[in-house]
């Protein structure tokens, strides 16, 4: 299988790249988003250490569980052959009605196909008031004329 744009990434497909994966992970749909991923994939998200498209569903279907009314923004750092870095900040609430914006990075190693071999990923969430959040667009992918992190100065 293979998940164009491939390496070695560009400053344009390496956006693509972004934006695939945040439109993907803004579905909340943990079966497509694993499809991103290489069979034997490693993540280290926060503390968890995953392996393994079956982990990776079991890890979001959890996640999504929890983190809800989800949305997420993910901008490029930088890139180089095939390895992309981003930074991102997603805004959740839990069953409890407290909202949170969840700031990170992630380092990205893909394979020659295009699919993501490696994730680590290291996050700091941050209470907010309803008031405060900045994501408004209705669950799902976020609109083209939605500003990004830097234009909201996140």
């Amino acid at each position: 299988m293979s998940r164009p744009p491939l390496p070695p990434f560009t400053a344009e497909t390496a956006a693509q790249k972004a934006r695939m994966a945040e439109d993907a992970w803004n579905s909340r749909d943990p079966e497509r988003v694993s499809l991103a991923y290489t069979e034997d994939s490693t993540w280290r998200n926060r503390a968890e250490f995953v392996s393994g498209r079956s982990e990776i569903v079991g890890f979001l279907t959890r996640k999504w569980a929890r983190e809800l009314d989800y949305r997420l923004i993910k901008e490029v750092w930088t890139w180089n052959e095939n390895r992309i870095a981003v930074r991102f900040a997603y805004e959740w609430r839990d069953d409890s009605g407290h909202w949170f914006r969840s700031y990170g990075n992630e380092n990205w190693e893909f394979d020659a196909a295009g699919l993501m071999r490696r994730r680590v990923a290291s996050i700091n969430d941050l209470p907010i008031a309803e008031a405060e959040r900045k994501y408004h667009w209705p669950l799902g992918r976020r609109p083209d004329d939605h500003p990004g992190l830097t234009e909201l100065g996140l």
